[in-house]
């Protein structure tokens, strides 16, 4: 097959996988979910002759590389807005839960929340994106045997965490 014919059908493909990966880790802002993804298909058809046969997890990287981009223009408009003085909770659209309003099992995102960026990404992609520790390889740019490493560390300080919100009454309020 072409480049081409190799880019189609990797966007065929896995459309629909990258933009969940990429919607999880925007957590709630959906109005950049298609951007970022629209970002991480340009890069790879300008790419497309580096796609490896099987692309999923070098897709992957690529959202990340993205998502990374994302997050930090989000963080330079937000900085703009509060510069000017036109932020939302001075308008009045700030929304707050109520007090019962907790969801079912946020205490592991709670957790999760409190580990290191690096640590949140190798667990969601082996729990969210379902990848063996040879894909996340690949997603994070680094030998099986790192990965792997960085895996296991990452369980245990999920572990650690959880346990500390449990000894001290943060979780199943």
């Amino acid at each position: 097959m072409s480049n081409d014919e190799n880019f189609a059908a990797a966007y065929r493909e896995h459309y629909w996988a990258v933009s969940r990966y990429v919607a999880r880790r925007l957590d709630g802002r959906n109005n950049e979910v298609e951007e970022v993804v629209a970002e991480v298909f340009t890069v790879a058809w300008r790419r497309r002759a580096d796609l490896p046969p099987a692309p999923l997890p070098w897709l992957y990287g690529v959202a990340r590389n993205c998502l990374s981009n994302a997050v930090r223009g989000y963080g330079r408009r937000r900085r703009l807005v509060e510069r000017v003085g036109n932020d939302e909770s001075a308008h009045g659209r700030q929304v707050a839960a109520g007090p019962d309003e907790e969801a079912p099992g946020s205490w592991v995102h709670e957790a999760l929340a409190r580990l290191s960026s690096a640590d949140q990404e190798v667990l969601r992609l082996t729990a969210w994106e379902e990848l063996g520790v040879e894909e996340v390889a690949v997603v994070l740019g680094c030998g099986t045997r790192a990965a792997a490493m960085r895996l296991h560390r990452a369980r245990r300080r999920l572990r650690a965490e959880i346990d500390r919100l449990v000894v001290f009454g943060g979780a199943g309020r």
